[in-house]
């Protein structure tokens, strides 16, 4: 068991500790920056910008550079809290280590995933890399098809074992952290659809909007946008489905490191037979379905129970505000006469409500949407439509209520991350449970990027960098291209050109370096 010395997080700007060369080449590089690109006033240039002299290439002889040299600090803070170790003692799926053990087979997918690659296809450039394996300290790395038939030999325990290793990994990063950032644990779940254009995938099946493929459940951490949790399921399954036990996993998980836990979801995991359990354990906020009665129990709400509801600005304009441009799609529906609605007011209110399922009564909120239907230039009707949302928590307003479940779209975001940044719905494999490896190993590199974040010295870089999309955080952190020296006594990233995120990159690593074990 690791114990970690906390090391205090501040939102001051805190230099990191590297020599004064280092130091004096950061600022030289700085400056020589902001000199080039300062705005200028140019006269008009007779030449293109884009020139050069003859261009030659040629071979060098002992320098030897990879363009992502950033991996090297991932890799450190894997060996600092020892998940490679972890994943080695709790998955065991070789019988024999020759040459490659557990944890070479997980961080190489999730390096490749790290380093720009979209596919297994993708480690080979990697594989044919020879500084880049030696910037791990390995002699060779596993080609795309021994990747292969190692996400084959999972089974549905052995994935669930590879989850609390990483698990039990972030637990430590959390510990890290000030109180404040244990305060509260707000738990998303929701699920999605991987689709494949394969057609021999075992556990594959059609959805309900016609797509074959796969149906995984995600559960995340609002606070660090992290995946808890990927469940592969068969594509014709409901999002709902064996959820709660997955969010009592996950409650399990979170709740001896943070204070309170809250969950969030739509309507779907409003799992009613589970609430008077989980009252016990967490707040909720979960979205209710329009039935009947509780939309006749809405009408029938006096109206000095509504109050007016007011969204609080997206962000704030810290300058002059720009003029809104002109709406083209509004103007292309009115000239072509679509049906458009309109949202003209939204008002809140609240009752208690006892579902079926429960022996417990909870807080109703209610929102009402007053909505204009309009044709063209032509105001066809009003029509007024609600929005529940079921909670047990008494303590926020009816109007937190709805700002908090709102808030759950974020979750949306980490989801389309993972498909598009990650790729890790790429269903790469020929089975229910080798993709679903493939989604769990894939989605540690989604947390490689949150827990990056998380050994950052100030709370503004921390929020910064969880904040950022995969894309972003790559190109920032990991595609810095760095000259492998091996000096017999460590292994040197010399660093061949000067970026602005770089100061945060030594920073981080500053950190990791650091970092002590109890």
């Amino acid at each position: 068991m690791i114990r970690i010395i906390q090391v205090p997080i501040t939102t001051e700007k805190r230099a990191f500790q590297v020599n004064k060369r280092d130091h004096r080449i950061l600022r030289r590089d700085k400056r020589n920056l902001e000199t080039r690109l300062e705005r200028k006033q140019y006269a008009d240039q007779p030449k293109p910008m884009f020139r050069g002299g003859r261009i030659a290439f040629e071979m060098a002889d002992r320098v030897r550079a990879i363009g992502y040299g950033g991996i090297g600090a991932v890799h450190a803070l894997v060996r600092r809290f020892r998940l490679d170790r972890g994943i080695n003692e709790s998955v065991e799926l070789l019988k024999f280590h020759v040459p490659y053990h557990e944890s070479d087979h997980v961080l190489n997918i999730a390096y490749n995933v790290l380093a720009g690659g979209t596919a297994l296809e993708d480690i080979e450039r990697l594989r044919n890399d020879e500084t880049y394996t030696d910037g791990l300290g390995a002699e060779r790395i596993p080609d795309p098809t021994t990747a292969g038939d190692f996400l084959r030999r999972f089974d549905a325990r052995d994935i669930v074992a590879l989850q609390e290793t990483f698990n039990e990994t972030r637990r430590n990063l959390w510990l890290r952290q000030s109180p404040s950032f244990r305060e509260e644990a707000v738990l998303d779940v929701d699920g999605t659809i991987a689709g494949t254009q394969g057609e021999c995938k075992e556990g594959m099946d059609i959805s309900y909007k016609g797509i074959w493929g796969y149906a995984p459940l995600i559960v995340t951490l609002a606070n660090t946008n992290e995946v808890l949790y990927v469940v592969n399921r068969s594509g014709n399954r409901p999002s709902s489905d064996g959820a709660a036990e997955w969010i009592d996993r996950a409650i399990d998980r979170v709740a001896p490191h943070f204070e309170k836990v809250r969950l969030r979801g739509d309507t779907d995991f409003s799992l009613t037979e589970n609430f008077d359990r989980w009252d016990e354990r967490a707040k909720f906020v979960f979205g209710y379905d329009a039935y009947a009665n509780i939309v006749r129990r809405a009408d029938n709400l006096p109206e000095r129970l509504w109050k007016r509801l007011r969204r609080p600005p997206r962000y704030e304009v810290k300058t002059e505000e720009r003029t809104r441009p002109e709406n083209v799609k509004e103007k292309i529906v009115k000239e072509r006469e679509f049906e458009n609605i309109r949202l003209r007011s939204e008002d809140v209110a609240e009752f208690e409500y006892r579902p079926t399922n429960c022996h417990k009564t909870y807080r109703m909120v209610v929102v009402r949407k007053n909505l204009t239907v309009e044709k063209g230039e032509t105001r066809l009707f009003d029509d007024i439509r609600y929005f529940f949302y079921i909670t047990n928590d008494r303590e926020m307003t009816a109007e937190e209520v709805v700002f908090s479940a709102n808030d759950r779209c974020n979750q949306e975001n980490v989801i389309g991350q993972l498909k598009s940044g990650v790729n890790a719905f790429r269903v790469p494999s020929d089975g229910l449970n080798s993709n679903w490896a493939y989604m769990v190993i894939a989605a540690l590199a989604w947390n490689l990027k949150a827990w990056f974040g998380l050994m950052a010295s100030t709370t503004n870089l921390r929020n910064t960098i969880l904040r950022m999309e995969f894309k972003t955080f790559v190109n920032a952190f990991i595609l810095i291209p760095c000259q492998i020296v091996n000096t017999g006594r460590k292994l040197i990233y010399r660093v061949l050109t000067y970026s602005r995120s770089l100061e945060d990159f030594f920073s981080v690593f500053d950190c990791t370096r650091r970092l002590r074990f109890a």
